[in-house]
């Protein structure tokens, strides 16, 4: 982090700043009420499965990879709040095993009631991060309001054939995870002054990591779904997976990377509401198994920002891929594997 925050940036959004999607019940009545676009052959992906980005065939070589993300500030310091929100949004290109190639700036800011060096700082982190990726700012939009809210618009591309949606896995299929989870808790904790500025910096660290690595590393491999663990939680975008690609998903809690003090911060009472609404949503979809209690439930659908990657890929190639995922200085770990049996459904095993 290169700057001093000048302001407590979490503490200026009504929701806290835990940048929190809208619920998926909420969202999926909303979407459910509108009418149905026209069909249109070119559209790979759309609504359907409620996948990470939009894919749209340009020609039988290319396709177009489109998304969106944006939020309020989830850590104090704007520079690495800017790297956060640049990462988080074009996540969802390597998602699709896509290359991202443009972004747009999506900016509210209170101008008159902030300093202006703030939204410097956050434009500058955005910047830095989205150079990291090779990536192109082509421009933005921005308005004057009284909560500051930062995000990107991405665009990439994909080769129709190489597609990698949340809705193909199969049974069989081992599952592996490339990031902690347990940020949505950490960043509470954040608004409440509970984390050491050292925990402050590796929460940072973790929501700030590209997933360019795990995507290129993963793109020669059999890898039949992917998407990437951000606000509806590991629970909630597993439970994706498991209904868009007609599997049923067993987990291994034991085997889920958690990041240091999660339990005890959920514990003490700092989660975030969107985790509460996540666990709400899923749970008549999820078998947990009977020694794991509520905590463990909570922080398994903590609502995440800028996650993991989570792959499912040919059980035969999974221990390669392990191997080379953390070679390649990503921290991966298989957490459990899709089923014949349930399908739609989550198990959870202690």
């Amino acid at each position: 982090m290169d700057t001093a925050p000048t302001v407590k940036l979490t503490s200026l959004s009504s929701k806290g700043g835990c940048g929190c999607k809208i619920g998926p019940a909420d969202l999926a009545q909303v979407i459910r009420s509108l009418p149905p676009g026209t069909p249109n052959p070119d559209l790979l992906v759309g609504l359907e499965t409620s996948d990470d980005a939009g894919v749209y065939r340009l020609t039988d070589e290319i396709a177009m990879v489109q998304t969106v993300d944006f939020f309020t500030p989830i850590v104090d310091d704007p520079y690495a709040f800017g790297q956060i929100a640049a990462a988080n949004a074009i996540s969802d290109i390597y998602a699709m095993g896509g290359r991202p190639l443009t972004v747009l700036n999506i900016v509210a800011f209170p101008i008159s009631t902030l300093d202006k060096s703030i939204l410097a700082d956050i434009l500058r982190g955005a910047a830095d991060k989205v150079a990291e990726a090779g990536v192109t700012l082509v421009g933005g939009h921005s308005i004057d309001d009284k909560e500051p809210k930062f995000g990107l618009a991405v665009t990439g591309v994909v080769h129709p054939n190489r597609i990698r949606t949340n809705a193909g896995a199969k049974p069989g299929d081992r599952l592996i995870l490339t990031k902690p989870i347990g940020i949505g808790i950490l960043t509470t904790s954040i608004k409440k002054d509970e984390l050491s500025p050292e925990e402050v910096r590796r929460a940072t660290e973790v929501m700030a990591t590209l997933n360019k690595r795990a995507a290129e590393t993963m793109a020669p491999y059999d890898v039949h779904a992917c998407t990437d663990v951000t606000g509806f939680g590991l629970i909630g975008h597993a439970l994706e997976m498991a209904k868009g690609s007609g599997v049923g998903i067993r987990l291994r809690r034991e085997d889920v990377p958690i990041l240091p003090r999660v339990r005890e911060l959920a514990e003490r009472g700092f989660v975030p509401g969107g985790t509460k609404n996540n666990y709400n949503h899923v749970r008549a979809d999820v078998d947990f198994a009977p020694l794991l209690d509520e905590t463990d439930r909570l922080i398994l659908c903590d609502a995440v920002t800028s996650g993991g990657l989570l792959i499912a890929v040919d059980p035969a190639q999974a221990d390669a891929l392990l191997r080379d995922l953390r070679e390649a200085g990503v921290d991966a770990h298989e957490i459990g594997e899709a089923t014949e049996n349930e399908p739609g459904r989550i198990t959870v095993a202690d």
